[in-house]
């Protein structure tokens, strides 16, 4: 078993994680606000985005292939080296289904554009 460093930029917060756990874990353990809810990798909301390091995440289903390389999941993944995360940064399609969510056209002001001309 090895252990790797994992810290939360712009936090101060540092934890060590061996690699046969996940990030999650650890962070529970030692009281770290790290969010999460159903912890098995489909609702994003343990999302970091990677800035330095490698992690194994191969349950993270809410990810795309491409997204897995650049965001762990907290609760699938496992670190692969020291890490540098950026807790509270969500991949991309997050914020493509948060705009569609609030019933926008898309554009980001929350208009839907076919109903607001209705006269």
């Amino acid at each position: 078993m090895t252990e790797y460093t994992v810290e939360f930029v712009g936090t101060g917060e540092t934890i060590e994680v061996a690699d046969t756990e996940t990030i999650l874990q650890p962070c529970i353990e030692e009281g770290i606000a790290q969010e999460y809810s159903c912890r098995v990798g489909m609702c994003l909301a343990c999302s970091a985005e990677i800035l330095e390091g490698e992690v194994t995440q191969p349950a993270a289903r809410g990810l795309t292939d491409e997204e897995a390389e650049e965001y762990a999941l907290t609760c699938m993944a496992r670190p692969q080296s020291d890490l540098k995360l950026d807790r509270g940064a969500y991949p991309p399609s997050i914020e493509d289904d948060s705009a569609t969510a609030a019933g926008g056209d898309g554009d980001g002001d929350g208009a839907d554009s076919a109903a607001a001309d209705d006269d």
